[in-house]
């Protein structure tokens, strides 16, 4: 499918790894001009260089912390305008909600709710003014089905969700969109790191681990990266400009419910 998005400009955030690497990567293949991001500028740098290799497209290398005022402002100064946001950061560690002091919330927070919105404040006027703009936001399936260790990390994600609701409704009109992509448990490093500390806990063999966690999901395997990049992709569309304010879950069919 013909995207309808070459020529575009997409700013990714965190994506030197992971989903954020898969979403960059899917929009290059679109013909997107992409600005890829991180903290780690050797790791950065080979990331754009593995996605200009494999899609001939104009990668943008900008190393830096995007919670942070000078990570925003490099990443934006990076192209001319921002026609795609995707917005992406790594959350709080896994630990007891007794644990977690006022540094660390305020630090989460930041992190997961108002880097995104100051992002988006930053771009949202220019998109509406060209009369394009597609912003999708990387929060976590823990925003449906809350769990327990990561409290810091679902509760500032549904913040985020829960104010940009009546913001996506706002600018709907002007060919703007805002969604967010849920997460469940996909081949990412973050997720194998999981699966050893679990093991290493428990005593078990990492297979085991890996075993027991498939069997909990419906589709009985983790998600490919590339199965999120291409829904991300499908969300900074043309085709999706009647999609806005949703909120899709994609877990293999992890959560129970019916919305």
């Amino acid at each position: 499918m013909n995207l309808g998005i070459r020529g575009r400009t997409a700013v990714v955030c965190a994506s030197s790894q992971g989903l954020g690497k898969a979403c960059a990567l899917e929009l290059a293949r679109a013909g997107c001009i992409v600005v890829v991001n991180g903290r780690d500028a050797a790791a950065l740098e080979q990331t754009a260089e593995e996605i200009r290799h494999e899609t001939n497209a104009n990668v943008v290398a900008v190393a830096g912390d995007v919670a942070s005022h000078e990570g925003q402002q490099a990443l934006l100064a990076a192209v001319p305008h921002v026609d795609i946001l995707v917005n992406n950061n790594g959350g709080p560690p896994f630990r007891d909600f007794r644990a977690v002091d006022r540094t660390a919330m305020l630090a989460g927070v930041v992190g997961n709710m108002v880097a995104p919105i100051e992002l988006i404040q930053r771009v949202i006027d220019g998109m509406v003014e060209r009369r394009f703009g597609r912003i999708v936001n990387i929060t976590s399936g823990s925003v449906k089905m809350p769990l327990a260790g990561l409290d810091l990390s679902s509760g500032a994600r549904a913040g985020l969700t829960g104010f940009l609701a009546g913001v996506a409704r706002s600018v709907a009109h002007a060919n703007v969109t805002i969604n967010f992509l849920l997460p469940g448990s996909f081949e990412t490093r973050r997720l194998r790191s999981s699966m050893e500390t679990a093991a290493t806990k428990t005593g078990t063999d990492i297979a085991a681990v890996r075993a027991s966690r498939e069997s909990a999901i419906p589709a009985k395997r983790f998600g490919d990266p590339a199965e999120f990049g291409a829904a991300c992709a499908f969300l900074c569309s043309t085709h999706a400009g009647f999609i806005t304010g949703q909120s899709l879950l994609i877990d293999g069919g992890a959560f129970p419910g019916v919305l």
